[in-house]
């Protein structure tokens, strides 16, 4: 049913102002709620890969791309070596493309340079994939390179410029805006977009990533991506501004989200599961759930290492078995080095091999004192060794156990009932048991937080026209079409709230929608039956509708 890109009539009127906004307020902890609300993984997430049936290619691309392309719906194209798109130039990939990326020939990947954007729009029900060229059963972790975005952001490297490891220096290589960085720079959109297979050796240990973010701005769209069987990290910035939501990393090598030389975005409701045989090799790097440096020597060069995280749920190797074995370079949730400053909220980190949290070294001990670094508000549960550890050890005060109860975050040895169906790869339930922890508990009030999370308190009402929002059918039984007549192009976002107010689903955020008639389907055949409201909002205005579920 499309179109699925929402839609709305909601134009800010003047002087009806607000403070940017990003995070959405939770009653729960991690990246779902309880159910009835539905797993935002629904449909558009692949949880066998290997053995997904892709059809033939259609189209070969090899090459540089220096002017605006459009891959169609109902291509296949066959990626065929590093593709660069370069000269300011656009690539535009319609929803349901695949893209299929050779094994044999070296380095296949795609790279879109500084000043060019990637434009790669799918939906729920028409994902874009990129992904092995190999046949199914024969698919391999590092078959082909990944996505790599370039901005002209600022990051802490000197002179503000640097250049993608592992692959020869050059302009189609740089990041980074130098003296004169645009932390509003735009790369593009990235949305319900697979990543699989991804990670080749491009040189001795500097595999690539499946997402690998140099230097991009704020004004980029990455939402609703999934990165599984990666050779490398999944997601890792380099620096930066952009602001991500609805991250996977399923089954990677190394760490699931690695950022470092100053990135300082916000993200929130990450999803990362490990494969107890999958891992690194210690003696190149150990596999974590976050790894976060200033950069590589832990130095105050700024801008600082400073990111946001909420609502993360990250699963290590140990599967609800704290004394199961697992590939030796699996370590902990979080390490947390080099000067860092990060802050993770609303979070639970379960089942990793030693510790739930690693705050290495005196200079983030320091930070984690002083509240430049915080771990607020998360589980830590089923760790092999013990929650929390430092890495020198007395320069934290209070002790580490201590100081990780006091911020505060609730232990657990065992993970027993925290989620509901965890362990079962194929058909996963990640949603918070009705009596789990994480249920409740969550926390938007630390100051870092709060002046960055809308609640519906906050968002000033503008009523509109009812007449160009309307849900159908409505009383609804297995879905309702929010239909809208916008007047103009603009971005929106959904939610569903109960009959008591609290937050049900975050159903699309910052979604660009088209002038005239646009339509998004809302399922409610997992809802219970009863009253619910529709809030359909922009900066500084929104309007309420009233939607009714029956079975």
């Amino acid at each position: 049913m499309k179109k699925i890109l929402l839609s709305a009539i909601l134009a800010l009127s003047a002087g009806v102002s607000q403070a940017q906004t990003f995070f959405t307020s939770t009653s729960y902890r991690g990246a779902f709620a309880p159910a009835p609300t539905p797993m935002w993984t629904n449909n558009w997430t692949e949880w066998d890969p290997q053995n997904a049936a892709y059809p033939a290619p259609t189209t070969t691309v090899s090459g540089n791309i220096t002017s605006n392309t459009t891959w169609s719906t109902g291509q296949v194209v066959y990626l065929q070596g590093p593709v660069y798109v370069k000269n300011n130039s656009v690539l535009t990939i319609q929803p349901g493309v695949i893209v299929r990326c050779s094994k044999a020939i070296a380095g296949s990947g795609l790279f879109v340079t500084k000043g060019s954007q990637l434009n790669a729009a799918g939906t729920a029900t028409a994902p874009i994939v990129f992904t092995s060229d190999q046949a199914p059963g024969s698919r391999g972790l590092g078959d082909w390179g990944g996505i790599i975005l370039l901005g002209k952001a600022d990051n802490n490297n000197p002179g503000g410029v640097n250049y993608i490891e592992g692959i020869a220096q050059s302009p189609d290589t740089e990041y980074g805006g130098g003296t004169t960085p645009d932390d509003n720079d735009n790369s593009g959109t990235l949305k319900y977009v697979r990543i699989e297979f991804a990670g080749y050796v491009y040189a001795s240990n500097k595999e690539i990533n499946g997402l690998t973010l140099g230097a991009v701005g704020r004004n980029t769209t990455i939402e609703y991506i999934q990165c599984s069987f990666v050779n490398d990290d999944a997601f890792e910035w380099f620096g930066g501004t952009v602001n991500c939501k609805y991250l996977v990393a399923y089954r990677c090598l190394d760490d699931n989200w690695d950022a470092d030389n100053g990135y300082r975005g916000y993200v929130q409701f990450c999803l990362g599961v490990r494969d107890p045989q999958i891992a690194d090799a210690p003696t190149v790097s150990t596999s974590e759930g976050f790894e976060v440096d200033n950069d590589p020597n832990g130095s105050t060069n700024t801008p600082i290492t400073a990111p946001i995280f909420s609502n993360v749920t990250d699963i290590g190797p140990l599967r609800g078995v704290t004394t199961a074995t697992s590939a030796s370079g699996f370590r902990r949730g979080a390490r947390l080095r080099r000067n860092a400053q990060i802050k993770i909220y609303n979070s639970i980190f379960m089942d990793h091999a030693t510790r739930g949290l690693f705050i290495d070294g005196s200079a983030c001990e320091t930070n984690a004192n002083n509240g430049s670094l915080k771990f607020k508000h998360n589980v830590v549960a089923g760790y092999g060794q013990r929650a929390m550890e430092t890495g020198t050890a007395g320069v934290l005060s209070p002790a580490p156990n201590t100081w990780i109860a006091s911020q505060p975050n609730d232990t657990l040895k065992l993970t027993t009932n925290i989620l509901t169906n965890p362990y079962q790869y194929l058909t996963p339930d990640y949603r918070p048991t009705g009596t789990s922890v994480a249920a409740s508990a969550a926390s938007f009030t630390d100051a870092a937080i709060a002046p960055l999370t809308s609640t519906t308190s906050s968002i000033s009402e503008k009523i509109l026209s009812l007449n160009n929002l309307t849900l159908s059918p409505n009383p609804a039984n297995k879905y309702s079409l929010l239909n809208i007549n916008a007047s103009q192009a603009m971005k929106i976002n959904v939610e569903l709230y109960s009959i008591d107010g609290k937050l049900v689903s975050a159903l699309y955020y910052n979604e660009s929608i088209s002038t005239g008639n646009n339509t998004l389907e809302i399922q409610t055949e997992n809802l219970s039956t009863g009253l619910y409201f529709v809030i359909v909002s922009n900066e500084g205005s929104k309007q309420t509708l009233k939607l009714t579920v029956t079975h």
